[in-house]
């Protein structure tokens, strides 16, 4: 697939400094958790609020994000076609008038409608942002970026879960969802007045049926991307498992408050934002492959931790939070490595790339949260089967396939 031209008009990739690159990739990311977890402390309640059942109610985030991770298959591509920018704006203005419709919405087939409106826009930013660390840093340089964007995400999305809870707990759940349509109007004026071009040659065929699937054909043929966004996959899959049976569990099996859960899911996201920070380091003694098989211990240790402790007889919140910090240190470094990973061989088509990543991690949690929805039954078992499950699934991949497959390439 031949480069295009640069576009009249178009801005260099210099003219975005360090610090608002930084800022704007951590604001990005971070729609998805504050669209997912400020509401999670609201779930049993709208649930009974709207006369719904638990499998309706988990839909609220399921279909949520398989239309985030569908949409974001079109919005790869319409990005290597018209720039990051343009996409940014029309995805963040349609995720604000879909906010606001999941905050009105009358019944639990409303607020699902609205919800599958609002995780295809938040395709557009989520996926944008990982196409703009391609567009401004090589690989090892991007990972390293992407790791600082994500410790302000672990920051941001340590404070969604306690704000869910008390404004859901003070107000009501209809307020946490407002939560979403104030900050996703927030990050749509940053991009309108601060966040220029970042793509410095946009692809004319991009959108052409047969251009497109050969790029996706190449990028799936690729075994480097593979092999990371399989990482992303299986990391991300143990995440979802724990926020879309925990409302449940922690409230109603084991009798937290609202604001308890919050404070809960707030430790998960602290030991989340470290993971970041100790990526930074890892990267800079062990490189990229060597990273993430240190992190595949990490994942592995949290499952098979969580499912000791609850065999021998532990039933409470101590059973299921410290081992699962651990998976969540090893999150914190397996997603930065993954997404920046399954992007690198591919300069020019990292809209493509990254969407294809972000579908295949929907399409996991899709598959997780429909299986929850069958599987939750008053116990933590499914929580604690579900998280050695992708314990062991990050683990070995960490293990066999990254480290076959896993050597980025440096060229930009």
């Amino acid at each position: 697939m031949p480069p295009a031209a640069p576009q009249a008009g178009a801005l260099e990739s210099g003219a975005v400094s360090p610090a608002l690159a930084i800022v704007a990739l951590a604001l990005l990311l971070s729609i998805q958790p504050i669209t997912t977890d400020v509401y999670l402390p609201a779930l049993p309640a709208l649930t009974r609020d709207l006369q719904a059942p638990v499998s309706a109610a988990q839909l609220t985030l399921s279909a949520l994000l398989l239309a985030f991770g569908c949409s974001q298959l079109f919005w790869g591509a319409l990005s290597d076609r018209f720039g990051r920018r343009p996409i940014l704006l029309a995805g963040l203005t349609a995720y604000a008038i879909a906010s606001i419709g999941s905050v009105l919405a009358p019944s639990m087939g409303w607020l699902v409608a609205w919800r599958v409106v609002q995780g295809a826009a938040m395709g557009a930013a989520v996926m944008c942002a990982r196409a703009i660390v391609r567009d401004l840093y090589t690989p090892l340089a991007g990972a390293r970026a992407m790791s600082r964007a994500l410790t302000g995400l672990g920051v941001i999305a340590a404070l969604c879960a306690p704000t869910g809870g008390l404004v859901t707990e003070w107000l009501h759940w209809r307020a946490a969802l407002l939560v979403c349509t104030l900050y996703g109007c927030a990050v749509l004026a940053l991009v309108v007045l601060r966040l220029p071009e970042t793509l410095r040659q946009r692809n004319p065929a991009a959108l052409q049926p047969a251009v497109l699937v050969r790029t996706w054909a190449l990028v799936t043929r690729s075994p480097t991307f593979l092999a990371y966004s399989l990482l992303t996959c299986a990391t991300y899959g143990g995440l979802f498992t724990f926020l879309a049976a925990s409302p449940f569990i922690f409230i109603e099996v084991l009798g937290l408050s609202r604001a308890e859960f919050g404070l809960a899911l707030f430790s998960i996201s602290m030991f989340y934002l470290t993971g970041t920070l100790l990526c930074r380091r890892l990267l800079a003694r062990l490189g990229l492959r060597r990273t993430v098989a240190v992190a595949g211990w990490l994942s592995l240790s949290g499952g098979v931790l969580m499912l000791l402790s609850a065999s021998l007889g532990a039933r409470g919140i101590a059973t299921l939070l410290p081992p699962f910090y651990l998976f969540m240190l090893g999150h914190g470094i397996h997603q930065p490595c993954g997404q920046v990973g399954a992007v690198s061989p591919f300069p020019q088509a990292a809209g493509v790339a990254s969407a294809l990543n972000g579908f295949m991690m929907m399409v996991v949690a899709f598959a997780a949260g429909f299986w929850l929805g069958n599987a939750l039954d008053g116990t933590i078992w499914p929580l604690v089967h579900g998280t050695l499950l992708w314990g062991v699934v990050t683990a070995v991949i960490a293990w066999t396939l990254v480290q076959r497959h896993g050597e980025p390439q440096e060229g930009h």
